[in-house]
Formats: structure tokens, C-alpha cells, sequence
């Protein structure tokens, strides 16, 4: 008897946080349906502010199972890796090109989930949502053009997803690494290394906003297992008090 292989689509959930257009969430859920992915979270939206928009054409079943959260912490506690999608270069966070991020993807072992996140029509996502990534990408466009509509960039990203899926629908990961912790332990660790430094009076307040953005974007793309965390927790512990 042949066993049949889980569809590598299920590890991947699209978040989409403080949408405007209910239109735009439709055509997202749509995108979905069209790509074969099923997993849809909203961050800042309820479920019955979008329900039914005419624009999920044969998606609606994908909008009546969606999950509705009032934070982003809770919509991405869960997962193992989050891809963060942004329109434009950001100081202290490094940004992969979009082919570059979906290879990033499929490096890691297939039982990690992974989350892509897209931010608001008019704003993206703020430099604190964006610290709630492990990795950001960027899609390319002529350069006087204004950044994608959401639900274009969701099409974009899961097409390139979609159409990278092994033929065998079998995702293998190339990375020998253990599975990344859930988001919510690899934040725990980073606000606990951060106080630390606080501490040690390394972070203050004239450096406090650079410096833990620049630690979020370090410890995120290190994609954290447990065995780093074990690691990273016992060096600071064993850091002496600022003399």
C-alpha cells in the first residue's frame, strides 16, 4: 500500500496584520485558492467585519476557517519560522529578494511551520511587527512604481512558493538543523538576552531603539533551536554584573 504524503502547502500560513480593505482580504483568500494553500490568520480584523466579501471568488470556505487575533504575538506564537514581507529597505533589518527568501524557505526541515506575513495597504508593517519576523523579503518592481497592492503580493509570494513545490509533493529540507522553536520561545529568549544587556547597561536609552532592532534581525535569522537557546541563555547568565 502507498502512503500518501501530506501536502507540503500545510506548513505554510499567510498573516495578514491591520488590513483596511475587506475587498483586498477576499482577493488574498482567493490567491490562496488558486496557489492551494488553506491556512489564513488576521491580525486586527473580525471575522464578521469580513465575512463573505464578494471578492473570494470559490474561496469562501478559506475566509469561514480563518483565525482572528487582536495581536500579532498571538497570531505567530505558534510557528516556527515567519517570513515578513516589506516594500522598502529597512535600517536595522537585513531584506532578502523574494526568490532568495522562498530558497530560504525550503531550506528548513518540512515539520516547521512557516508563517508569511504581509502588513497594511497604506503603512506595511511597522518596525515592531517587522522585530516578529525571522526573515524579511522584498518583491521586486520598476523602481517609480508604488509598492504592490496586498493582495498582489500575496499572489506573487505564493506563486513563487507554489511553483517550487517538488513535482512529488514531497518538501524535503536541506538543512540538518533540529526544527526552529515556536516564535514565542525564540521572542522569550531574545526580550530576556535584551534585558540582560539593559543590565550590563550595553542598551540605554540613547541606543536602545538601533540596537534592538539590530538583535532582533541577528537572533531572528538565526532561526533558534533549542540547543541555541540552551547556548545563548547560559553565556549571558554567566555574565557578571556591570562593575
Amino acid at each position: 500500500m502507498v502512503r500518501k504524503q501530506p501536502d507540503p502547502r500545510e506548513r505554510f500560513v499567510v498573516i495578514l496584520v491591520r488590513p483596511e480593505s475587506v475587498e483586498n482580504i477576499g482577493l488574498a483568500a482567493r490567491a490562496m485558492k488558486n496557489t492551494g494553500f488553506r491556512h489564513l490568520r488576521v491580525v486586527g480584523r473580525s471575522k464578521v467585519e469580513i465575512a463573505c466579501p464578494r471578492t473570494a471568488v470559490h474561496a469562501k470556505d478559506i475566509l469561514k476557517e480563518a483565525s482572528f487575533y487582536s495581536e500579532l504575538a498571538s497570531a505567530t506564537a505558534d510557528l516556527n519560522l515567519v517570513f515578513a514581507s516589506t516594500a522598502k529597505p529597512r535600517q536595522n533589518y537585513s531584506v532578502l529578494p523574494l526568490d532568495e527568501a522562498v530558497s530560504k524557505m525550503f531550506s528548513f526541515l518540512p515539520e516547521a511551520r512557516i508563517g508569511l506575513l504581509f502588513g497594511n495597504e497604506r503603512t506595511g508593517l511597522t518596525s515592531t511587527e517587522l522585530a516578529a519576523s525571522n526573515f524579511r523579503w522584498t518583491i521586486p518592481q520598476a523602481s517609480r512604481q508604488p509598492s504592490y497592492n496586498l493582495a498582489a503580493a500575496v499572489l506573487i509570494t505564493l506563486f513563487e512558493v507554489f511553483r517550487r513545490l517538488p513535482a512529488q509533493g514531497v518538501l524535503v529540507g536541506s538543512s540538518t538543523r533540529e526544527v526552529p522553536l515556536p516564535r514565542n520561545d525564540q521572542e522569550q529568549c531574545i526580550r530576556l538576552i535584551i534585558q540582560k544587556l539593559e543590565e550590563r547597561e550595553f542598551i540605554h536609552p540613547t541606543n536602545r531603539r538601533h540596537t534592538t532592532q539590530m538583535l532582533h534581525d541577528l537572533l531572528g535569522r538565526l532561526a533558534m533551536t533549542d540547543r541555541d537557546r540552551k547556548l545563548l541563555l547560559a553565556m549571558f547568565s554567566h555574565a557578571g554584573p556591570k562593575e
